[in-house]
């Protein structure tokens, strides 16, 4: 099976930062698992974009992009369900 390797922008860490400090884990956690499943089930392809996918992780929503060929994994985006989808352009 092949294992794709995660990328964090900058703007997500800190964003990520930012967060309740409970849920930090469950978050990285759950984006590390992306590595053995890029599209887990309940993701959900972004509009407007061809290889970004969101996953909810409670009250909070993780935006991300897959190079296949690469097997990269890039977290753009990590932040409350109310306020993520005002700040992203795809």
């Amino acid at each position: 099976m092949r294992c794709y390797s995660i990328h964090w922008k900058k703007s997500a860490v800190k964003e990520l930062k930012k967060l309740d400090k409970g849920i930090i884990p469950e978050i990285v956690n759950s984006v590390n698992d992306l590595a053995v499943d890029p599209l887990p089930p309940g993701c959900k392809k972004m509009r407007g974009s061809l290889q970004t996918y969101r996953i909810r992780k409670g009250e909070y929503r993780i935006i991300y992009s897959i190079e296949h060929e690469q097997l990269i994994i890039h977290v753009i985006r990590v932040e409350h369900r109310k306020d993520i989808y005002e700040k992203f352009n795809p």
